[in-house]
């Protein structure tokens, strides 16, 4: 997958999304209680985090404020996301500063992570503000790959989760593929498009949202999804 592609686009398509006229206090619901600014306002510091750990090695930059006024704070982000963007294109197999060690600590790394954090933060605005566009199957499914392949088993490292009593499958309706957390055979199976299925590990939708569909113990799956598996 072009990752840098990938990014590039969602990039812009966030950006496109801060308005003259954006409402900048509407609730993002999908965020706890933050407010579209706030979302803003993590891209933008996150895109330049992200530039400090490639050019500087280091993951202690939380970045420049971001301005309230829309127009300026358009400027803000645009400047952050082109600097991203960047920086990003450098050889995947550079060294760069990363949370963990669990994988190659390389440009390519980051260009993974953020195209799935903005595709992810992309869908929020998005949903803020209107309507939210559904992910493309092929990459909904490498975001269900970096759910299991990071950020369960980091989860759980940190001691932020525990491990799972028994095994959940999760399966796409639209690309047929699955994917099995937890140990021994599967005592329940989630399955949904490739699209609604990231959006409910993410929690952004509700494992009982009508796009998806349960088989077996759904109170045990539950235990499972509950974990929590993310951040």
């Amino acid at each position: 997958m072009n990752y840098l592609a990938l990014l590039r686009t969602e990039l812009t398509t966030f950006g496109e999304l801060i308005t003259d006229d954006v409402d900048l206090s509407a609730p993002v619901t999908t965020c706890g209680d933050w407010t579209f600014y706030d979302l803003v306002d993590h891209m933008g510091r996150g895109n330049q985090w992200v530039v400090t750990a490639v050019t500087e090695l280091r993951g202690d930059d939380d970045g420049r404020p971001a301005p309230k006024n829309p127009a300026a704070l358009r400027k803000w982000y645009d400047e952050s996301a082109d600097a991203l963007a960047a920086t990003l294109s450098a050889d995947p197999e550079q060294e760069a500063w990363t949370f963990t060690s669990a994988m190659p600590r390389t440009v390519g790394f980051w260009r993974r992570r953020r195209a799935h954090e903005t595709l992810m933060h992309r869908w929020d605005g998005q949903h803020a503000l209107g309507k939210a566009e559904p992910f493309e199957r092929a990459i909904a499914e490498d975001g269900i790959d970096e759910v299991f392949e990071l950020f369960a088993p980091r989860m759980v490292h940190r001691g932020l989760a525990t491990e799972p009593d028994v095994a959940l499958r999760i399966r796409t309706t639209d690309t047929d593929r699955f994917w099995t957390y937890g140990p021994g055979e599967p005592v329940a199976e989630l399955a949904g498009t490739a699209s609604d299925l990231l959006l409910a590990l993410w929690a952004r939708i509700s494992p009982d949202d009508q796009g998806l569909r349960w088989d077996g113990d759904r109170a045990a799956g539950l235990r499972v999804l509950a974990g929590p598996l993310v951040p």
